[in-house]
């Protein structure tokens, strides 16, 4: 199933113009009048596209990004953790959009989306809440640190709080006896409802979900002197620590939420790709258009990773690294891996394929390394329980993988039918569970064709190991009957 930040004819949530998703929450389900949706079955799960409509029901209008700037038309996805402190529980979810044309005079405004996400009779739904628009400043990447969205804009990152509640609406009089009153149901007879006729009669509209945004704090995150622009931002799992990686090459570490510059060391000689922090703040994990993958500890430098140690086919420089995330180990405590993505340097009318690595999150050796198709990767997500792994490609594909075995779940093929350019998981807590239905994962995707689409894969049926051994024990025991009668004296 699919999920568009604005909804996709075929595997859509909702569409929207210059959009990233970037927040995910819960709050109760809306009308279903608000969505059309179709569902389609494919390969390893099901896609479901939504046309999202604004609250008056008109369609959102979102369309396609016509860009000069490729690096304008990017998008992001992230999901707006359920401990958020000002987390409602009447909330189903929130996605947070975000995008633009920039500077440029491309007919696309700069700014962020907030959408609700709602399940109604089974059928997932988007509603636009809120725009928020960000001048001339187009967000490249962002990161979602509780109700905080740090955001890549040019030269700065810029954070921005947002909250949303949900606000009471004045009770509305309908017109008295003898006014025409089509939508409204009228006590009929000699007496109103408060025992005088002809009187008001009270209707109560519904509750009405507010987003409020505000400005506040901007760091200068990138120092490059021709077009400056912040590439990835991301904080860390307990919110202390905000990282930037910009074009110049450079990492900034700054705390939060005071913003003080804590240090900022030169990763790389080119421009970043990505960048994550190990969950105990130890490591720093970068990646650059260098062909390298650097752990540093603090600021200095730990290990240079090398993926193809062992895989002499591979020659120097022919691929780099494109995307690296730390994630947890499912009923393994005090495991931890990293995983890395590597994609060719060069494209050729024959592509080779892509790799994604799996390392000990801890000692950096490497554990596992599997292709995953020609097709180039795009961007990378992991599942909060680090069971599960999204790629998206260039091409428009969307792909989840088993973390243990880097084997492939599930696939799209041209799901987007142009760059995939971020992803996201529905958290694995409680508080999803209305949203991901009965479904084992749920996936989140964005691209540059402004559509956000969700993926979903059904529980996999299992028996229980004490069904499958007493079926195995029957087995045998036939087996030896179905000899003795057929041979006496067999046994």
């Amino acid at each position: 199933m699919n999920v568009t930040s604005h909804y996709d004819r075929e595997n859509l949530l909702c569409e929207q113009r210059r959009s990233h998703i970037v927040g995910l929450m819960y709050r109760p389900c809306c009308s279903p009048e608000r969505c059309l949706r179709e569902t389609e079955e494919v390969d390893g799960g099901s896609l479901t596209n939504v046309v999202v409509r604004d609250p008056v029901g008109k369609d959102s209008g979102m369309s396609t990004k016509h860009c000069n700037n490729w690096s304008k038309r990017l998008e992001r996805v992230h999901r707006h953790r359920p401990e958020s402190r000002d987390h409602k529980a009447a909330w189903t979810g929130l996605i947070i959009t975000a995008g633009g044309g920039g500077a440029s005079k491309t007919g696309i405004k700069n700014g962020m989306h907030f959408l609700s996400l709602d399940v109604v009779g089974g059928v997932h739904s988007a509603t636009l809440l809120h725009t928020h628009e960000t001048d001339t400043r187009a967000t490249m990447c962002m990161s979602l640190g509780g109700d905080v969205i740090a955001a890549g804009q040019d030269a700065n990152c810029s954070l921005m709080r947002f909250n949303h509640h949900v606000a009471k609406q004045a009770k509305k009089p309908t017109a008295k006896d003898g006014a025409g009153d089509k939508g409204a149901a009228r006590k009929r007879g000699g007496k109103g409802q408060n025992g005088d006729g002809g009187g008001d009669v009270a209707q109560m509209k519904e509750d009405s979900p507010q987003i409020v945004v505000e400005d506040v704090g901007s760091v200068q995150a990138d120092l490059s002197p021709q077009e400056p622009c912040v590439k990835c931002v991301r904080f860390s799992a307990d919110l202390t620590l905000l990282l930037s990686g910009g074009a110049d090459g450079f990492v900034r570490v700054w705390e939060f939420p005071s913003l003080k510059e804590k240090f900022s060391f030169k990763a790389h000689k080119d421009e970043l790709e990505d960048i994550d922090i190990s969950p105990d703040n130890k490591h720093i994990v970068t990646v650059g258009r260098d062909f390298e993958c650097s752990v540093w500890s603090g600021d200095q430098l730990a290990v240079g990773l090398c993926w193809h140690e062992n895989m002499p086919q591979i020659a120097e420089k022919m691929y780099r690294y494109k995307s690296c995330r730390f994630a947890k180990v499912e009923d393994q405590k005090d495991a931890l891996r990293l995983y890395t993505v590597q994609i060719p340097h060069k494209r050729d009318r024959k592509p080779p394929p892509c790799y994604i690595s799996k390392w000990d999150g801890r000692a950096f050796l490497p554990l596992l390394t599997k292709s995953c198709g020609n097709e180039v990767i795009s961007c990378l997500t992991v599942s909060d329980s680090g069971t599960f792994l999204g790629l998206g490609t260039v091409t428009g594909s969307v792909a989840i993988y088993i973390a243990f075995s880097l084997q492939k779940l599930y696939y799209i093929q041209e799901s987007h039918g142009i760059v995939v350019t971020d992803l996201t998981f529905l958290p694995d807590a409680p508080k999803s569970k209305a949203v991901k239905g009965n479904n084992e994962v749920v996936l989140l995707s964005v691209a540059v064709d402004s559509r956000c689409q969700m993926h979903a894969v059904s529980n996999r049926s299992s028996f229980p190991l004490w069904l499958v051994l007493s079926f195995c024990g029957l087995m045998v025991v036939g087996v030896i009957l179905l000899l003795q009668s057929l041979f006496p004296g067999f046994i």
